[in-house]
């Protein structure tokens, strides 16, 4: 999340294979970055709620997986073989919803290239290592606002009411997380077999 997947950049993170402690299990998941200004901005916004879970602006495809760490080069052949079955397009995203009251989030709302989102999701979460139980149905979306106090949820909504930003994605990445450090970027996978 560091750097927008939009402009494509392929990247592998340097020993993002050693897993500390030699752990068996490795968390993971694969996002849609949100590429600059507006990612920046809207990771500022989040951090400024207060949010204790802020990460860098990004549209979830897989949420937070436990994976065995063996398990993970069939996971990356399986991302390419998604991305490469699925074309760039385009994602607008404009105005605020909230999951209120079921769950305390705030998000700036997927306008265009929702089924586009879904598609990738659904595709990637097809692989046997990857399929689990949601807890809810998928929608995608930026959370700018989560389990923060009522009056910073309204704030954050009313706030980001008039936002826009379109902007065209070529790729998804994948992170990991091992547990001692914060989510980083393993590795992009280009859409429509780009190299």
């Amino acid at each position: 999340m560091t750097q927008p997947v939009a402009e494509g950049v392929a990247r592998n993170v340097a020993g993002s294979d050693a897993v500390p402690g030699g752990a068996d299990t490795i968390q993971i998941g694969i996002a849609v970055d949100v590429p600059e200004p507006w990612g920046g901005m809207l990771t500022r916004r989040r951090v400024e709620a207060g949010d204790p879970a802020a990460v860098p602006a990004h549209v979830t495809l897989l949420g937070p997986t436990e994976i065995p760490v063996r398990a993970l080069p069939a996971v990356e052949d399986h991302l390419a073989r998604v991305a490469a079955a699925h074309l760039p397009f385009t994602l607008h995203l404009r105005g605020t919803g909230t999951f209120r009251p079921v769950t305390q989030v705030v998000f700036v709302t997927v306008a265009a290239g929702i089924s586009e989102c879904e598609l990738l999701a659904a595709a990637i979460n097809s692989a046997p290592e990857l399929r689990r139980e949601l807890r809810f149905p998928y929608h995608p979306h930026v959370t700018v606002a989560q389990d923060v106090p009522t009056e910073v949820l309204d704030k954050a909504y009313e706030d980001l009411a008039d936002f826009s930003a379109l902007f065209q994605v070529e790729a998804f990445t994948l992170f990991s997380h091992s547990g001692a450090t914060r989510w980083q970027p393993r590795r992009d996978f280009r859409l429509g077999g780009q190299s």
